[in-house]
């Protein structure tokens, strides 16, 4: 690991030489930007710019610009209007939901936004999107009930809705209805942003809306009023976290996404270069586990790598400052309704010989457990080098396949590609939002008798307070049968300019309401 960080330190120079020829000479679009114009270096190339279609947050962060929900988060996670022109009214038995448009909303193609966009934009996410599909199964009838009224009709009361369809990742996003199949090819929403140019590896540009109907109330997270102050916005897949680090230092940048923690001492170090922008609770990395083919699909070995791993010394490895990470076995903080400690005796043990019998039991026979991990999340990368010695040390075969980001997105929907995959997600207030293999089709394909009978009963109780505890229940079921392992929690790492103002600190990183100065 020394001698790795060694040569990629010497490598920078030349490769930040090297983005900075590739910006200025490959894209006429970036030459002849305007004035005010953002670079954001984001962790790597998108693998669609279809934010039902693609999960993963760096789809969310830049589509969020071009498309809205109904619903969206405030600065507290509390579920705000955004296209609804307020919260959706509910019949006495909780199953009919009425949610009445804003007046007036311009889509991208100049005309008014309606409830025929909506239906049309829903009937695609519960189609195409994982959350959708599981947001799908409860509902009976989706429909316009007037020019600006939809009309959702469900199975019974489902205390996720709101939240799921305010989601940036795999979004619930309202489109041009003439504007929806797939695959995407015209990206006609209603944000501050609409879409310019995509050039694969090189960058994806979008420019400002100048007919943008905003909404009135005061900014406040992800609601309220939304002001496109820069023209445009230019995200640049960076892989390199180094190359990310330096771009920021240079001014080459304006921000910088999810940088490696030792950087903070640089950054701070800058001389009001680049300021270092730390997000607080940002989310928490996990292993998904292969549960329809090859040697995971057997939960005895799953259950064996759980009794192998220490997440303690994997997060140690992840993050190295214990100012931004937390390894414990509850999936959400102690404050939280959903705080449990169920299950927690088979989190970080760290126990070779115990995990080698389990193995053994599970007829594991030497086959090569394989994990798949990019380098473009520094994190994902060190964390998985420390599990495969861990489970070599009881006796498990490990081999770490190392590609892009993009590719893995790709290579995680092949079932016969892979055994475990390193990834993260945000730490939302809401349970089922958060990871995807909660819902259905998701990577992972965890989907059991168990699974359907816990999630049944936490999703149709409406009421927190007997919901919360419910939450204990799901969190046992996910020890027991390991479709995924939380390893724990973290806070994440970025930097800005102080050219760009007014930046929000943001677990999707959002852009308007920005400014920059010359």
């Amino acid at each position: 690991m020394v001698n790795h960080r060694l040569h990629t330190r010497r490598l920078l120079p030349a490769l930040v030489f090297g983005l900075m020829a590739a910006l200025q000479g490959a894209a006429p679009a970036l030459a002849q930007a305007p004035a005010s114009a953002a670079n954001l270096a984001m962790v790597g190339e998108p693998p669609s710019l279809d934010p039902m279609q693609a999960t993963t947050d760096l789809v969310g962060t830049i589509m969020q610009h071009v498309y809205e929900p109904l619903y969206t988060f405030d600065a507290k996670w509390n579920v705000v209007p955004m296209l609804a022109d307020g919260m959706p009214r509910f019949s006495a038995d909780g199953k009919v939901v009425t949610i009445t448009l804003r007046k007036g909303v311009k889509l991208h193609s100049g005309r008014a936004l309606d409830a025929e966009d909506v239906v049309v934009s829903l009937k695609r996410w519960i189609k195409e999107a994982p959350r959708g599909k599981a947001v799908g199964k409860e509902i009976v009838d989706l429909k316009a009930a007037g020019p600006l009224t939809v009309e959702l009709t469900l199975r019974g009361p489902y205390a996720p809705l709101l939240a799921q369809l305010a989601l940036p990742s795999g979004m619930a996003a309202i489109m041009a209805k003439e504007a929806v199949q797939i695959p995407l090819r015209d990206f006609i929403g209603t944000g501050p942003y609409k879409f310019k140019e995509r050039r694969t590896d090189q960058f994806v540009v979008l420019t400002r809306f100048d007919g943008y109907t905003s909404r009135k109330e005061p900014a406040n997270g992800y609601g309220g009023k939304r002001e496109a102050f820069i023209e445009e916005l230019r995200f640049i897949p960076v892989p390199t976290p180094g190359t990310r680090v330096e771009g920021a230092l240079s001014g080459q940048f304006h921000f910088a996404d999810l940088l490696p923690i030792d950087a903070l001492a640089r950054l701070e170090k800058s001389g009001g270069r680049a300021v270092p922008v730390i997000t607080p609770a940002f989310g928490f990395p996990y292993l998904v586990f292969n549960t329809r083919e090859g040697i995971n699909a057997n939960k005895g070995m799953r259950q064996a790598i759980q009794t192998a791993i220490g997440p303690g010394e994997m997060m140690a490895a992840g993050f190295g400052d214990t100012r931004f990470f937390t390894a414990e076995a509850n999936h959400f903080p102690q404050g939280s309704p959903y705080y449990s400690a169920a299950g927690g005796e088979s989190y970080n043990q760290r126990d070779p010989a115990k995990a080698k019998g389990l193995a053994e039991a599970a007829g594991y026979k030497g086959e090569t457990v394989r994990i798949l991990t990019s380098r473009q999340y520094d994190f994902h990368y060190n964390m998985a080098v420390v599990m495969a010695e861990q489970l070599k040390r009881a006796g498990i075969k490990a081999e770490l396949n190392v590609v892009d980001w993009s590719t893995l997105v790709q290579r995680r929907n092949d079932s016969s590609a892979w055994d475990i995959y390193v990834t993260h997600s945000g730490l939302l207030p809401e349970p089922m939002l958060s990871p995807p293999q909660l819902g259905d089709g998701a990577p992972g394909w965890w989907n059991t008798p168990g699974k359907q009978a816990a999630l049944l009963e936490f999703n149709h109780t409406p009421v927190l307070a007997k919901r919360g505890p419910l939450w204990g229940k799901v969190q046992q079921l996910v020890y027991d049968e390991v479709p995924y392992i939380d390893i724990g929690k973290f806070n994440s790492l970025s930097a800005k300019s102080t050219k760009l103002e007014n930046y929000q600190p943001a677990l999707w990183p959002f852009f308007w309401n920005v400014k920059l100065k010359n």
